[in-house]
């Protein structure tokens, strides 16, 4: 019995980097990448790739990995996780996104902690420092904060929490912060790698899509409003989501 399971949800299609799960890095296929990621993380006990597509399918069984294909109509990535891990018997689902093919095993360790450590949480995610003013203010960037015991309080594609005097002092946000390097402490970006219990995320892709889910198109937001409480662990390595042609460049370039 497997009891910690990854899926990783993969599709074809991509507005800004068509058929990016098979682009090539470094002489493997991403997807490849992101399954070799997993398997170096100890606790992972099988991975899984989920895919709507039958070419991202036979280039993961070709490799001897596993996959499953799934359906072509789910609205989120969530969807396509919950199909999946309604077949599996594993206590813990891993969410990995198949556009991080630098993700640290340690960083996935540091995801599944939480709920072997307390058998009260249903879902972990993580987040890393914000180093640069421009991820601070871009909207792709999701921000999170955090309460006292490291439990979400909110996430936004908007700067939180908003620096109101040094605001008011320096005359914009981007000002301030080009002042005053230090200010972006204030920030931590959320990584998007999640675990949750097998029960939890089955009942969770069941919910309907809240108010604040649809206004930042941020799927987390549906637990919090649901009074659901998501634990997130500060991490030390920086993610690289492999979103547009920019990215794949910088990516290929660090694994040369």
């Amino acid at each position: 019995m497997s009891s910690i399971v990854a899926i990783i949800p993969a599709r074809y299609a991509s507005t800004r980097l068509p058929g990016k799960p098979l682009v090539d890095i470094g002489g493997l296929p991403m997807i490849i990448r992101v399954i070799e990621r997993a398997r170096a993380a100890p606790s992972i006990d099988r991975v899984i790739v989920a895919t709507d597509d039958r070419r991202i399918y036979d280039v993961v069984e070709s490799a001897g990995y596993e996959a499953l294909m799934t359906s072509a109509s789910h609205r989120t990535g969530t969807d396509r996780l919950a199909e999946a891990a309604a077949g599996l018997d594993g206590e813990l689902i891993v969410n990995l996104q198949g556009d991080e093919p630098l993700i640290d095993a340690a960083t996935i360790e540091a995801v599944i902690k939480p709920l072997l450590d307390d058998p009260r949480l249903v879902m972990a995610t993580t987040c890393e420092p914000i180093c640069s003013v421009e991820d601070a203010l871009d909207p792709s960037v999701v921000k999170v904060v955090r309460d006292r015991e490291s439990f979400a309080l909110y996430f936004s594609r908007n700067p939180i929490p908003f620096l109101r005097s040094a605001t008011l002092v320096s005359g914009t946000l981007q000002t301030a912060l080009n002042d005053e390097q230090e200010l972006l402490k204030n920030y931590a970006k959320h990584t998007g790698l999640y675990a949750y219990r097998r029960s939890f995320l089955l009942d969770f892709a069941r919910l309907e899509q809240t108010p604040l889910e649809r206004a930042e198109s941020l799927e987390q937001l549906r637990a919090l409003e649901n009074g659901f409480r998501i634990k997130v662990v500060m991490v030390s390595h920086r993610s690289i989501g492999v979103d547009t042609p920019e990215d794949l460049e910088r990516v290929r370039g660090l694994i040369a």
